[in-house]
């Protein structure tokens, strides 16, 4: 009778952790599914409706010319060399951009978050830069350091910067002040109670902004070499533009897209990395 009693649970929890984990891979399929069936949808109903003059190719492309376009670039190149030279010029500036825009973001985010008489201080000045356009700024940029990786890497620091910096600083005001104090009682230092209670606090929110930063990221980089470049995938873009070549513009963004995708998983990598510690949310409980 104890062993009776003592087994049957233990089943049972096996018993429904199996059936959980079978479900949730019954989501995921049928998630894939869904995912797989949107992609035929939209790129057979654009090709039908290409091919039988509904919609001007001319102007919106079509996928089977956005395919022969990917197979041209990465098997004879551009005039501005590779397509991976270029792709790698891109990446770069993205990256440059991320990581600058994001240390500056986070620093003055919790810095001014910490602080209501520097954030009453910079509020206006912050507000003035973030309400010029980004254009506007890219076109600048150019015309101070001409045309090389440094402008698009300032560029693209700009868009995540302010993508970092109000996520850091709103994580910073929505940390309980009353656990602040009570630190504080204790003896910690304004660098112990930013390392220990405020940046950890805040973490949610910086991390939850870097999923958005790296597209800005991305953005940056194109608009800027839109605008004045010897390389990169948004001169590949301008030019194909110039030539009426709608193909070899979406191939262009099909590129860009799988980077973005890539970098998307990676941050939701270091994401679950550095949060463990925190319950999982419905949200990403949900995601793949």
């Amino acid at each position: 009778m104890i062993t009776t009693a003592t087994v049957l649970p233990q089943e049972t929890e096996i018993d429904i952790q199996g059936n959980a984990r079978r479900a949730d891979s019954r989501r995921r399929a049928w998630i894939w599914v869904g995912r797989v069936l949107l992609a035929v949808v939209v790129i057979g109903g654009w090709q039908l409706l290409t091919a039988i003059g509904w919609v001007d190719k001319f102007f919106y492309g079509q996928p089977s010319g956005i395919w022969n376009s990917l197979v041209r670039l990465f098997t004879e190149g551009t005039a501005f060399g590779t397509i991976w030279e270029n792709l790698w010029v891109t990446v770069e500036e993205a990256l440059g951009g991320f990581a600058l825009g994001t240390v500056a973001g986070v620093v003055f985010g919790i810095t001014l978050g910490s602080n209501r008489y520097l954030a009453s201080v910079f509020s206006p000045y912050i507000k003035i830069l973030n309400s010029i356009p980004r254009i506007v700024l890219g076109a600048i940029f150019i015309v101070a350091f001409g045309l090389g990786i440094f402008p698009k890497i300032l560029l693209a620091a700009v868009l995540v910067f302010f993508a970092v910096f109000f996520n850091a600083f709103q994580g910073v005001r929505e940390v309980d002040q009353g656990l602040i104090a009570n630190v504080r009682v204790l003896g910690a230092s304004p660098l112990q109670i930013a390392r220990h209670v405020t940046i950890p606090s805040a973490m949610t929110w910086i991390i939850a902004s870097l999923h958005t930063a790296f597209g800005f990221a991305i953005i940056g980089a194109l608009v800027a070499e839109v605008l004045g470049a010897q390389h990169g995938i948004g001169l590949i873009i301008s030019q194909a533009q110039g030539n009426f070549d709608p193909d070899t513009v979406y191939a262009s963004m099909a590129i860009m897209a799988v980077v973005t995708l890539g970098a998307e998983y990676l941050i939701t990598l270091l994401e679950r990395s550095l949060l463990k510690w925190r319950p999982p949310v419905r949200s990403e409980a949900q995601a793949i």
